[in-house]
């Protein structure tokens, strides 16, 4: 590697008799021109697509268009086009000195012009917010549209513009979350918690809203209407900085969530390679991502959500502060960190002005691996202060890793693209250990060793010894579906770019890269023993950890629409159903749900336990008849999709209850009502996690080539997590999640109740054996 070395020295001096004589690498400037190209190319691009993004739904042809038929209306019917704009200004300068008269009007006819083609633009986008404002569409039934909800999306399309969109085009056309009215939400919380309390506990907190609701619920609310008018979403920034960045436990397990691999497909056993294929599809989208070349997320094909979230995906890092942690987001960054038994490496990803293709990648990677040094003192569990209490870390960083080599290596670490682990144990599902090779898979890409994953970075992609992968990713950033768009690309480009028979990704290695460079440090024993108390933190919240994944195939999405249900409603009253029968009561249930339809949202709380649910398990429990079982369900799918609605317009109860006591907190006025609202621990977390971007697979031809989802940790300590994933038409993936310490839960039981209560609910409707194939 010293040849290597050599080659990325641009200068080398030799000192002679007659001074210094200076050779220039020929190589190593053609390198530093051709990465300057790049990066002038990047800014023209972003420069491009902002004004793109500023005018829209305008566009060049339309500005043509705008101007060609006004200056021709203004000759036809002889008018000055420049409505005498040029007489006004000549007051004050000599313009006639400079333009003739016919100059003059020509000149300012286009620029009246092009001002009538801006208010034709802010008049489209008003008349599309207010349009996008409208959420009727909503409860149409699956399948069939009413007149007005089709005229409504016609007027859509037509004021969404005619060319292409970006990304963050409708971005300024998105309508803002409105503040839903104190009285509707005391109304909507008493009915969410009366399933859960006796007479008497409900008497006592219908009391406690209702006094809320009279005294101090009106004023913390205007100070969020004000805010409401004054900022973009009046939950998103509050939300982001105390639910997220000012938590002081750690973010491993209680935060960072997971992506996995296919399930059933290996297609490649070696490590490098599929490293090699991952990381560059990776690189290719953050740069349709820099491009703005990601389509914008469309509902029915013509309702955009919002894109925001996707801007810190990549370049970005969580920074440990002492009450309040950061987000550093990059504008750009040319390199990724590998972590690799103990060791981390810097490894540029350009080379010749362009991005490093797969098999060069997988060179980069196999070099990695060949390195045989040993971890310095210190290094092997650095990162294990990523995954303890937040204080201690932020206390390290200032003291010991902000000067010399330390904060060099620091910021390579930070500032990289993102963050890549060779992890040296194998993972994966094995046929003939199903159950506990998944649990190990899940535990290990949600927390692995807890001092091999830097888990402040925006995510971690995670490749094992016999070529499984998957994401570990933060959460303040953004929620799960935009890593979840991300994981799609890749998962689909991995089968498009394919390898070579022998496992190796396509195509050659490159004769003259340069290779990984050796990250250096210099960690005194004082934070070597700051390393060793988080990791203790750490490895105790680790191992507590009960993990549990259930590939469903008994039936899927198919069957459950036979049953003229909606899939998502079906499984969280199953999730319900499963959960009595394991705890033997109700409990509060967190489902989140998108508020992408507004600007700058992100999610809702459903709270998915309800009367009708309860009077449906309660029924299944009593094993009632099956025609009384049939009609609470249906009355308890209705209910959970109207809940549903409700939350994704902005009309639900825990984020306005949550910004209200926010403000209650800056007033310094306690609230006796949302102090107790907001304690209660939600013992039941769950969260589906939607396939996107469908017309990347072939679920038909290949439903095993598709992710397999991914999980996060238990919410509560004697309550589960559930994540799933509708895979196709005949598999539902569930990742569930406990603490081994609490005596009340276990994650294969759960799971076990799950499987039953679902297939429980399909026999309430007897569908002929011909519907079951």
């Amino acid at each position: 590697s010293m040849a290597e070395a050599h080659q990325a020295v641009a200068f080398q001096f030799t000192v002679s008799p007659d001074g210094i004589d200076l050779h220039l690498s020929h190589e190593a400037l053609r390198q530093v021109y051709l990465s300057g190209l790049h990066s002038w190319k990047k800014k023209f691009i972003r420069f491009k697509n902002g004004i793109m993004t500023g005018v829209y739904p305008g566009s060049a042809p339309g500005l043509m268009l705008v101007l060609a038929g006004y200056l021709g209306r203004a000759k036809y019917a002889q008018l000055d086009p420049s409505l005498g704009l040029f007489l006004k200004v000549g007051k004050y300068i000599p313009v006639s000195k400079y333009m003739s008269l016919d100059t003059q009007r020509r000149v300012g006819g286009v620029l009246v012009g092009t001002g009538l083609w801006v208010a034709i633009i802010f008049t489209m986008r008003n008349i599309l917010r207010s349009l996008l404002s409208w959420h009727g569409w909503m409860s149409e039934r699956h399948g069939k549209v009413t007149w007005k909800t089709r005229i409504w999306l016609v007027l859509v399309k037509i004021f969404s513009g005619i060319q292409t969109p970006t990304l963050y085009s409708f971005q300024t056309s998105l309508p803002h979350l409105p503040v839903p009215a104190v009285k509707d939400t005391m109304k909507r919380y008493l009915e969410s918690v009366r399933p859960l309390l006796d007479d008497e506990e409900y008497k006592r907190m219908e009391e406690l809203a209702l006094d809320f609701q009279k005294n101090l619920g009106p004023k913390l609310q205007w100070y969020l209407k004000l805010k409401s008018l004054w900022a973009t979403n009046y939950v998103s920034d509050w939300w982001e900085e105390y639910i997220y960045l000012r938590g002081r436990s750690p973010i491993m397990v209680n935060s960072n969530y997971y992506a996995m691999d296919f399930l059933y497909v290996f297609p490649s056993q070696l490590q490098a390679a599929r490293a090699g294929n991952a990381i560059h599809s990776i690189m290719l989208y953050r740069r349709k991502l820099d491009r703005a070349q990601i389509k914008p997320l469309l509902l029915q094909n013509s309702i955009p959500m919002c894109s925001s979230q996707y801007e810190c995906m990549f370049n970005t890092s969580r920074i440990p502060g002492i009450d309040s942690d950061t987000l550093q987001h990059m504008s750009d960054s040319r390199h990724i960190v590998v972590y690799h038994k103990g060791r981390y490496f810097k490894v540029g990803m350009f080379y010749d002005g362009r991005l490093l293709l797969p098999r060069e990648i997988e060179q980069q990677m196999e070099r990695i691996i060949a390195d045989t040094s040993e971890p310095q003192p210190g290094e092997e569990k650095l990162a294990a202060l990523t995954a303890g209490n937040r204080v201690p870390w932020a206390c390290a960083r200032d003291a010991y890793l902000r000067q010399g080599k330390n904060r060099h290596s620091l910021d390579a670490v930070e500032k990289a693209a993102f963050f890549v682990t060779l992890d040296d144990t194998e993972q994966g599902h094995d046929p003939d250990n199903p159950v506990e090779s998944l649990s190990s898979y899940a535990k290990s890409l949600l927390h692995g060793k807890c001092y091999d994953r830097w888990f402040d970075k925006s995510f971690n992609l995670i490749v094992y010894k016999n070529g499984t992968m998957g994401l570990n990713a933060e959460h303040s950033w953004a929620d799960a579906p935009i890593i979840g768009h991300l994981w799609e690309h890749v998962l689909s480009m991995d089968h498009k770019l394919s390898y070579a028979p022998e496992g190796h990704c396509k195509g050659q290695p490159h004769r003259n890269l340069p290779g990984p460079q050796r990250l250096q440090w210099n960690i005194p024993s004082e934070c070597q023993s700051m390393i060793a108390n988080s990791l203790t933190v750490a490895q105790a919240l680790a191992d507590d950890v009960d993990s549990h994944v259930i590939p469903f195939q008994d039936f899927g999405k198919g069957l459950i629409k036979k049953c003229k249900t909606s899939p998502d409603a079906f499984i969280q009253i199953a999730l319900q159903l499963a959960h009595f029968k394991d705890k033997g009561k109700f409990c509060l249930t967190y489902e989140a749900s998108m508020t992408r339809l507004f600007r700058e949202g992100r999610t809702e709380t459903v709270r998915s336990c309800t009367m009708e649910t309860c009077a449906f398990v309660r029924a299944m429990v009593n094993n009632e008849p099956r025609e009384k079982k049939l009609s609470l369900l249906k009355q308890a799918a209705e209910k959970h999709q109207q809940l549903y609605r409700l939350a994704m317009t902005g009309k639900g109860i825990d984020r306005h209850l949550f910004c209200l006591y926010v403000v209650s907190k800056y007033l310094g006025l306690d609230s006796p009502f949302l102090q107790e609202v907001l304690s209660e621990p939600w013992r039941l977390s769950t969260s589906q996690t939607p396939l996107q971007q469908v017309e990347l697979f072939d679920l038909v031809k290949h439903p095993e080539h598709v992710s397999s989802g991914g999980g996060f940790g238990p919410v509560a300590d004697d309550g589960y997590g559930v994540a799933y994933i509708i895979v196709g038409e005949n598999l539902i993936n569930f990742h569930i999640s406990c603490k081994r310490s609490s005596p009340e839960t276990d994650s294969h039981r759960f799971g076990n109740h799950i499987r039953q209560a679902m297939l429980d609910m399909l026999g309430l409707f007897q569908l002929e054996p011909r519907a079951l194939k």
